[in-house]
């Protein structure tokens, strides 16, 4: 392929896309790094029961607010300072750490209603996804986000018979903010002359909803629909969940162990259980290595934002809200757990509602990662993460094959995903 001549043009806008990995203040937050005050997550060691984690919450009086017994074992509520120090020191309590702020932070760039005729967003052309036979069918995929409009015509029959809820006050996972369709839509919006269609067509969701019609959700809660997609991961066939969703924190590569995070920990047992996790790299346009889960480098692939307009390779393309056509998104983090970019920005896709929405983020670049991992295991139905990741990566694209890093200092050596051989 002959690389294009790629432009930089100033742009001046007013609208900005959706973006994650921004955690907001808020009343309850202690620390600049999201922990709640007053709000803990209790982990139980692995020799223990779930009566071992009951005993602890009837002793002192606790009101728990999550229960967990397969991602990991333990609970979540709120704790007074000195009732923390008490359960510290019992024998068969792990560790316990304050609870953090997942949110979603940012604006819809536009919704539009239903319409009768189909469009091929410029992520899936990209990606290659128009060129392949297979479209993943009845390969499961996990969206824990906002939950998923379970009425949506152009998702409907690609949802599984099963979903769950981990937000207080919610009967379902239904979706009542909108990300989380729009999430599910790149995965598998079917291909059915109407609407969009997503990377993986055939594909099914499973909606998992763990942040709010707010778009605001906690580690607690996210472990919630881990904890739930590890227990029935073998039983519902569910290989592959989706995280497009971030939080201030770091890395210890060694799944939580050493430096007690039990959202580490609750991945990697949850990819032990066979699921494989893609991830957001979040937004903040800095190292990925101070966000989770992006950081988990031993346990997920994580997936930056290129920023495509044409839908084709080389360059050609207007200039985008976020950089030139076939470059990295200026929103999007970096670094080294980063293993592959995908379209990111102005992806359009289905919303609730029944309606579509064009938004920007790595959250949107994640979906298109978590179809292709769908692709790759429909053909290759024994695949652990690693051989998902490896496969993903040896089939991308390289930089100056199609797309530049302009940077100057390398910021992002990750190729950009490709579908056609999956």
């Amino acid at each position: 392929m002959v690389l294009r001549k790629y432009l930089i043009i100033g742009l001046t806008v007013t609208v900005a896309g959706l973006m994650l990995g921004q955690p907001a203040v808020s009343a309850k937050q202690s620390k600049d790094d999201g922990r709640i005050a007053g709000k803990y997550i209790v982990v139980m060691k692995n020799n223990t029961s779930v009566s071992d984690s009951q005993a602890i919450v009837s002793k002192h009086g606790l009101q728990t607010t999550e229960e967990y017994s397969s991602a990991i074992k333990g609970f979540s509520a709120n704790i007074s300072d000195s009732k923390v120090a008490e359960i510290k020191k019992d024998p068969k309590v792990a560790y316990v750490v304050e609870d953090r702020i997942v949110n979603i932070d940012g604006r819809v760039n536009s919704v539009s209603t239903t319409t009768n005729t189909q469009t091929i967003p410029t992520g899936v052309k990209r990606v290659g996804a128009t060129a392949t036979t297979n479209k993943g069918a009845r390969v499961k995929v996990a969206v824990i986000d906002t939950g998923v409009d379970l009425t949506h015509p152009d998702l409907k029959a690609n949802l599984a018979s099963v979903s769950k809820t981990c937000v207080s006050g919610t009967l379902n996972a239904n979706d009542d903010h909108g990300h989380g369709t729009h999430v599910a839509g790149t995965i598998a919006a079917i291909n059915n002359n109407a609407g969009v269609v997503g990377v993986a067509s055939s594909a099914q969701i499973v909606p998992v909803k763990v942040l709010n019609s707010d778009g605001t959700g906690a580690w607690s809660t996210v472990i919630c629909g881990i904890d739930w997609v590890t227990a029935n991961a073998a039983k519902y066939g569910i290989k592959i969940a989706n995280l497009s969703l971030g939080s201030a924190g770091t890395s210890d590569n060694n799944c939580g162990l050493t430096n007690n995070d039990p959202l580490h920990q609750a991945i990697c047992r949850s990819v032990a259980a066979g699921v494989t996790y893609i991830v957001a790299a979040c937004n903040d346009g800095a190292n990925s290595v101070n966000s989770v889960p992006a950081s988990y480098d031993d346990a997920v692939i994580t997936v930056s934002a290129l920023a495509d307009s044409d839908g084709l390779a080389g360059g050609l393309g207007l200039p985008t809200l976020y950089g030139a056509d076939d470059t990295f998104a200026s929103f999007s983090n970096y670094g080294s757990p980063v293993d592959i970019a995908a379209p990111g920005v102005a992806i359009y896709s289905t919303w609730k509602g029944g309606a579509y929405a064009t938004l920007s983020g790595t959250s949107m670049a994640s979906p298109h990662a978590a179809a292709a991992a769908a692709l790759y295991i429909k053909s290759n139905p024994t695949a652990t993460w690693k051989n998902v990741r490896d496969a993903l990566v040896s089939t991308a694209e390289l930089n100056g094959a199609g797309h530049i890093d302009m940077s100057g200092i390398n910021l992002h050596p990750e190729p950009v995903l490709q579908v056609n051989s999956l």
